[in-house]
């Protein structure tokens, strides 16, 4: 990427983007990964503005010009060793978000319809980050609830959009598997973070995956602790201090891991979000806990 995309890429929340300034690989940055209710009122008519609503049904109501995302659908697959959740195939990927209009010239904005499904729009996130596209995509903070709060413009109109033509661009530093893991059990350098809720971390509780407990070594950040009480990400200080308490130190490598690869990609976003070099253990626990020779560790840490 020269100079110029470079440059592009950091101002993204100040411009909108047409088709000849497509910007592909590289990640977002704090300037660009999230963007709050008031750019985005301003930025509505934006050319190569894209947004789309995440849920697993639409909320009724929605942002004057947005695409409901159906991520069940474009998100779940059964995997040949039966996982539940795991990266689809790029090509497969491209088909399901030009459909809704997505170009690789696109200024994407996702948004959650319910502040449960946070751990959605991350992962759609983190999808599209793999695609190449993490440069030129945001969330909004706080989502339709936030943007409904403050009495925001919103339609029940939903208005056809033309595909997109979208090439990908794979990033090959956003998701590691379980060999990697492995190489990397206490390893310096590398922090490996459980975003499941502590009663599955400590193995309290039976999860996905054979196994009871956690990955050796792992801290424990549990996803929703990273948004407030106003359903925003808490703010980039606070973050930074949850990280710090978990052991994660400046110049890690943070990878994270969950239930099915869902949750941790909040662990993800937040991560590359203060600068981390970040990856995702896509197929997590059900993967990890499912295979006898992988050690376990119990309790909290």
């Amino acid at each position: 990427m020269n100079l110029l995309r470079i440059a592009m890429a950091m101002t993204l929340p100040a411009i909108g983007l047409s088709a000849a300034d497509a910007v592909c690989g590289g990640h977002g940055t704090k300037d660009t990964m999230l963007v709050s209710t008031a750019w985005l009122a301003q930025h509505l008519k934006d050319a190569g503005l894209v947004m789309l609503e995440i849920g697993d049904k639409p909320a009724g109501t929605h942002i004057p010009g947005s695409q409901f995302l159906d991520y069940m659908e474009t998100h779940y697959m059964k995997s040949p060793q039966g996982l539940t959740l795991e990266l689809l195939p790029m090509p497969e990927l491209a088909k399901n978000f030009e459909k809704h209009g997505v170009s690789s010239g696109s200024r994407v904005v996702l948004y959650w319809n319910s502040v449960e499904r946070v751990s959605y729009t991350t992962r759609v996130y983190w999808t599209l980050d793999a695609m190449g596209l993490g440069a030129t995509t945001s969330i909004l903070d706080g989502g339709l609830p936030v943007w409904e709060r403050e009495g925001r413009l919103t339609t029940s109109e939903v208005r056809a959009v033309p595909p997109g033509k979208l090439t990908p661009c794979p990033s090959n530093d956003v998701v590691t598997d379980a060999g990697y893991i492995r190489g990397n059990l206490n390893h310096a350098g590398v922090h490996i973070v459980d975003a499941r809720l502590p009663e599955f971390f400590s193995g309290a509780r039976h999860g996905n995956g054979n196994s009871d407990g956690h990955i050796p070594g792992a801290t424990n950040i549990t996803f929703n602790t990273l948004v407030g009480d106003d359903g925003k990400f808490k703010t980039p200080d606070t973050l930074a201090a949850m990280f710090q308490d978990a052991g994660v130190k400046k110049g890690d490598r943070v990878v994270s891991y969950c239930h099915i690869g869902q949750q941790a990609t909040v662990v993800y976003f937040v991560a590359r979000y203060l600068g981390y070099d970040a990856r995702l253990y896509d197929g997590s626990w059900e993967d990890w806990g499912s295979h006898g020779e992988n050690p376990v560790e119990k309790g909290a840490r």
